[in-house]
């Protein structure tokens, strides 16, 4: 359903792309095989899904060549949702529903291909949401449903109801808890598109600023001149070596950075060069 990587737009207001700008951009993203856009109603306070959206209106036929991933269940306080008095956290069937018809505006389209719930929320009823999945599945509106930033049991709990399609996890070699905590594994038993935020590790993998970083991208460079490759081509290349086939959502407006992303998966590591790689992530060898 998705595309081995996926375009993510949550710093989409640092581009300084115009309308025009965008539609180019995503014209680029498609010539290069990623057809799946990442969003979440939160982004850029409430206006990321309207710049896309505006983008999609002005060119007739765009949307139909992607897939949109949109998230809601995150109420931050700000002026563009002045009904929300606290940052908090809402699945209920009332908040989804509404999230859902307000990105659907936004966004000028009249469906989702994959709504995830951005954090978990501690109040939900996981049956009152899965009724409220197979009303938006019903009505057209969302066409699959995934989550964000859950456990393996919230996940689980929610799928026993509804069957999900999705996880978005953070992953990278400096952040290896999905690799301990199951989830990448619970993705692979039961067929989930897995997608990693930050796989760069917002950064933190090329600036030198820390021990486990330095660590890493040494192992990264050394890498990349056995490959001739980026060390950036390296890092997503070591996140699509796991079985559960990671998508890597990139965070970056430089059409150079996709390329990166995209030619990892030509880039095959072998089992010894990832856990090369791991190692200088965990700062151990494997027990």
């Amino acid at each position: 359903m998705l595309s081995p990587v996926v375009a993510g737009l949550m710093r989409l207001p640092e581009w300084g792309l115009s309308s025009s700008g965008l539609v180019g951009w995503v014209e680029e993203a498609l010539a290069m095989g990623i057809t799946s856009f990442d969003h979440a109603d939160i982004y850029g306070g409430y206006s990321v899904e309207a710049a896309f959206g505006a983008a999609l209106a002005s060119t007739p036929g765009l949307r139909r060549r992607l897939q949109i991933i949109t998230k809601c269940g995150i109420k931050l306080v700000t002026p563009a949702r002045p009904g929300h008095t606290l940052k908090s956290y809402d699945s209920s069937r009332a908040h989804v529903l509404h999230s859902v018809n307000q990105s659907l505006r936004a966004l000028c389209t009249d469906h989702i291909d994959v709504l995830l719930l951005h954090r978990p929320d501690l109040l939900m009823d996981p049956d009152e949401l899965a009724d409220t999945f197979r009303e938006l599945q019903a009505a057209g509106k969302v066409l699959a449903f995934g989550v964000s930033n859950h456990r393996p049991d919230q996940l689980a709990m929610l799928h026993r109801r509804f069957p999900l399609v999705a996880q978005q996890i953070e992953f990278s070699p400096l952040h290896l808890q999905p690799l301990d905590d199951g989830s990448l594994a619970q993705c692979l038993d039961l067929g989930l598109q897995a997608m990693a935020w930050s796989p760069l590790a917002g950064g933190r993998l090329f600036s030198g600023q820390d021990e486990r970083g330095q660590r890493v991208l040494q192992v990264l460079q050394a890498l990349a001149r056995q490959h001739d490759a980026a060390p950036a081509t390296v890092a997503h290349a070591w996140l699509m070596r796991h079985p559960a086939r990671p998508r890597p959502v990139t965070g970056s407006g430089r059409l150079a950075a996709l390329r990166e992303a995209v030619s990892a998966m030509t880039l095959h590591l072998s089992a010894e060069d990832w856990y090369r790689i791991w190692q200088a992530g965990s700062g151990r060898e494997v027990a």
